[in-house]
């Protein structure tokens, strides 16, 4: 019935029906057997959940590529194994936080019991919160870790697991990779401590919740112009996530009167199945047009959106036609990193010793800006943990001012060490208020950087590829760059290749193959590739380390001499974007 089955995957099945697995978990496999689904018994057991840019996430099931209890068991067993190497002899606390989707309250349980069982003491949050506030929670309880229950923006068949270490960010190396090591090392579920000691298990809420707002609303620049503009017309969805357990309150304390809720959106506890939107995950139009459409009935000044486990913010905005227009992750990113870079100059805080920090796929407009505030900007791997690294490297000698990447997470300030949306939607607010009491819209505020600074626009073409085949696939692409790349990108000649991988930078110029210093910020080798033209044209691929996908991130840039040529010259960068990814035949 399993002819076909892999040697590794037939391995993995059988040790799951011979081992010390419930009953249900049995039953089903040998169902899958017996309906000879040799499709699904692969993609199930093929491998093992890994830590990727956002630690482990998959689709809930049965199997060891699944989201279960043995699998999260495994994993947290294998974490805590390292917490007490790491910090023997030393009293370990770990905070824990889950979001809306399905079985993120159980596993969050399942967690907790594990630590507990492992002598360690857990603060376990009474119901579902944000991401951001998990990190602040680490730092503000002194944990030396923690976890937080969520699959991000993901469908509602994901649910996933990101670990944290001390300073509040994503376990990074050395410390991920001698997790994984711990948990390699479990051969059996014997080996977990399902068993918890509720002695050791501490509910935590309304007290760290203030805190954290207390730390945002210390964020905030412009209290008079808030003040001025308290009438702003702001309309926000959780899209059924935690944001509604803070944005609505944070909004509120900061002095904003006029805020709608989505009232359809903000159910958050319950049964995970976003009934409301296809993904919830506000890089989508489709997930933002219930706010899209109240904005326009109410003629909204601003729309925010933040996704399940409110880490991330999408936008919208009144463009110079009056209408409600949604931003990307990377024009809300600029419009972001440019107030704050302007109210720190005002304020007379740059010294010369201060630093933005973004991803290498993230707008180059944003090293643009901040160089003309003598401001350094480092550029990092993708994934936020990166950007944390950064900050955790420079703390006493640089000062962080604020950073983003293109996928919709900013963070301000250090207190959090993750990409933080509740902080992000306040700061965005004020913000909005900002230019319009100075007779802006925020949209005009992005204009007026495309003047000063140049016209950048970012496409991002991103092909899922699913199961094992998928994944094959997305290899071979990524192999069939790196030995045929492209000569030309909408017609004018590349001029040099990054292999992240490989850690070389290659000068199709000159022939000549340097490093790439690995021991730059947030630098590793990791499975990407960037190409370069002669006329200013970036142009990245990336496998997800989250998703069955290869994302292409396409990066143009052009001058915009007045507000009256935006219509114009936005379409001429959109269509540069699409061609190069027709030439490439990028589907």
């Amino acid at each position: 019935m399993t002819a076909n089955l892999e040697s590794n995957v037939l391995d993995k099945v059988n040790s799951w029906l011979n081992g010390g697995y419930d009953i249900e978990t049995k039953q089903y496999i040998q169902k899958l057997i017996d309906d000879a689904n040799e499709t699904e018994l692969t993609d199930a057991f093929y491998k093992d959940l890994e830590f990727g840019t956002g630690g482990l996430r998959g689709l809930i099931g049965i199997g060891s590529n699944r989201m279960n209890r043995y699998t999260v068991g495994a994993a947290t067993q294998g974490l805590a194994n390292y917490l007490n190497k790491a910090f023997s002899g030393e009293e370990i606390k770990v905070a824990i936080a889950y979001d809306s989707r399905i079985k993120s309250d159980e596993f969050a349980g399942i967690i907790a019991d594990i630590f507990s069982a492992n002598g360690i003491t857990v603060y376990l949050f009474e119901a579902l919160r944000p991401t951001p506030e998990l990190s602040f929670a680490i730092r503000h309880l002194n944990c030396k870790s923690g976890v937080v229950v969520t699959a991000s923006h993901n469908p509602k068949e994901y649910n996933g697991y990101k670990a944290y270490w001390d300073d509040g960010s994503q376990v990074v190396a050395p410390h991920d990779k001698n997790v994984i090591a711990e948990v390699n090392k479990i051969t059996s579920i014997e080996q977990i401590k399902f068993e918890g000691d509720a002695t050791k298990i501490i509910s935590i809420g309304a007290e760290v919740d203030q805190k954290y707002l207390e730390h945002i609303l210390s964020l905030s620049i412009s209290k008079e112009a808030i003040a001025r503009q308290k009438d702003l017309k702001i309309v926000f969805t959780p899209l059924h996530g935690t944001g509604i357990t803070l944005v609505p309150e944070l909004l509120s304390k900061m002095g904003f009167e006029s805020v709608t809720v989505i009232e359809e959106q903000a159910e958050a506890a319950g049964n995970g199945q976003f009934p409301t939107v296809v993904y919830p995950n506000p890089e989508e139009t489709e997930a933002m047009s219930m706010a899209m459409t109240k904005a326009k009935e109410i003629d909204a000044d601003l729309v925010l959106g933040t996704d399940p486990d409110a880490d991330r913010v999408g936008i919208g905005a009144k463009n110079h036609h009056g209408e409600i227009q949604l931003l990307n992750g990377n024009q809300t990113a600029s419009v972001l990193i440019y107030y704050l870079l302007n109210a720190w100059k005002d304020a007379g805080k740059l010294t010369g010793s201060q630093f933005v920090c973004k991803t290498i796929v993230t707008t180059d407009l944003i090293d643009k800006m901040a160089a003309a505030y003598d401001v350094k900007c480092y550029n990092t791997l993708t994934g936020f943990k990166y950007i944390a690294q950064v900050i955790r490297e420079k703390e006493g000698v640089e000062q962080f001012i604020g950073g983003g990447e293109e996928s919709y997470g900013y963070l301000i300030g250090d207190a959090v060490r993750d990409k933080d949306a509740i902080a992000s939607c306040g700061m965005i607010a004020e913000l909005t208020a900002y230019a319009k009491d100075s007779g802006l819209s925020l949209f005009d505020m992005l204009m007026e950087i495309y003047k000063q600074f140049g016209f950048y626009y970012e496409g991002l073409i991103s092909l899922t590829k699913k199961g094992k085949a998928g994944a094959d696939e997305i290899q071979q692409m990524m192999a069939d760059f790196r030995t045929s790349p492209p000569k030309t990108l909408a017609g004018s000649p590349v001029t040099r290749m990054d292999d992240y991988k490989a850690l070389t930078s290659t000068d199709f110029t000159t022939g000549v193959t340097s490093t790439i210093p690995s021991g730059e910020m947030g630098i590793e080798s990791s499975n990407v590739l960037q190409f370069f033209t002669e006329d200013g044209t970036k142009f990245t691929c990336r496998p997800s380390g989250t998703e069955p996908k290869i994302k292409f991130y396409v990066g143009v840039r052009a001058e915009l001499l007045k507000n009256e040529d935006f219509d114009v010259v936005y379409a001429g960068l959109k269509e540069k974007v699409a061609s190069i990814g027709q030439e490439l035949n990028l589907k």
